[in-house]
């Protein structure tokens, strides 16, 4: 799938170089004004190239209205370069300034760098470190010292469970409802072994115990 990229200005021919620029390497998608552009955020663009001088409602305006609900990079197009125009921007969340005449490959070269810095970004909000251990959830991996450690489906699915809600203490029965489900043709018991497998697979790695028993209780992360 093209990483989708939304284009909000209010001058035609700014928006159709934009748009024969981008298209071979990207999903274009364009706004003519700031009512237009509300209704096109509902696509879930990867980046936003957001005029501000627009009739109406403006890129600051517009900024603002979808800020909350909108994580990808905003990069401003303006003739302004006054230091209130730019802190502004900022203000209402922008994330970079194009200044207008812009050359389309130094934009081209913008657009890139944010959007991989976007990505890393999301890369790295699917990792955790609990001392020398790295979960990637997306991965669904296990590395310690730069070795990988394997874990079944189900031993992963637990390790992801307590890690994900460190300090909480789990019970056999809640922990078997989460990862099998209750259509789960097992018991609470099977839980048991699995933690086992997987302190054992930790502990050939590590000395620190991830996993402890509350007992009478269940199991808790200790990270």
């Amino acid at each position: 799938m093209k990483t989708k990229l939304l284009i909000v200005d209010d001058e035609p021919g700014i928006v159709d170089m934009m748009r024969s620029y981008f298209e071979p390497h990207y999903d274009v998608l364009t706004a003519r004004n700031g009512d237009e552009a509300l209704q096109k955020v509902s696509a879930a663009p990867d980046l936003i190239l957001l005029d501000i001088n627009m009739p109406e409602m403006d890129g600051l305006t517009v900024c603002r209205k979808i800020r909350e609900y909108v994580a990808c990079p905003i990069l401003f197009l303006t003739a302004r370069i006054e230091s209130a125009d730019i802190v502004s921007g900022f203000g209402v969340g922008a994330d970079d300034y194009i200044v207008k005449p812009f050359n389309l490959d130094e934009l081209g070269a913008r657009v890139e760098a944010h959007l991989r810095r976007e990505q890393r970004r999301q890369n790295n909000a699917s990792v955790r470190f609990f001392g020398e251990l790295a979960i990637d959830y997306s991965a669904r991996t296990a590395v310690v010292h730069e070795e990988q450690i394997s874990f079944s489906k189900r031993e992963f699915d637990i390790l992801e469970l307590l890690s994900l809600n460190a300090g909480q203490v789990f019970d056999r029965e809640r922990i078997y409802e989460a990862v099998w489900g209750l259509d789960g043709d097992g018991n609470s018991d099977t839980v048991m072994e699995h933690i086992r497998k997987i302190r054992a697979k930790l502990g050939a790695h590590t000395s620190h115990s991830y996993i402890e028993t509350v007992w009478g209780c269940g199991y808790k992360w200790n990270g």
